[in-house]
């Protein structure tokens, strides 16, 4: 039971860390193609300047933040995903 438990743990972190590394390669994407997509219409060098920059720094700190959640995860997975599986085999 303990082998099936752990196997099913490691399954659960690995579809999680899968989702959101999409979700990151996603955010990106969808940031890099506003940017060019609204670059015509921006007034100015300056603005477009602080837009990136912007951009830039709102992309840095999701990154960092969705890695932080990975190993939080990584290093709490035991306790986090054993909970999530007893809640799930109850509801069954």
């Amino acid at each position: 039971m303990a082998k099936d438990l752990q196997a099913r743990i490691e399954a659960m972190f690995a579809l999680d860390r899968l989702w959101a590394t999409g979700f990151v390669i996603a955010l990106w994407i969808v940031v890099l193609f506003v940017m060019l997509a609204v670059r015509p219409f921006m007034p100015s060098q300056g603005i477009e300047i602080v837009c990136w920059i912007a951009a830039f720094v709102l992309l840095l700190f999701n990154t960092a933040s969705i890695t932080a959640m990975i190993r939080h995860y990584r290093n709490d997975k035991q306790h986090i995903y054993s909970v999530d599986i007893r809640h799930l085999d109850a509801g069954r």
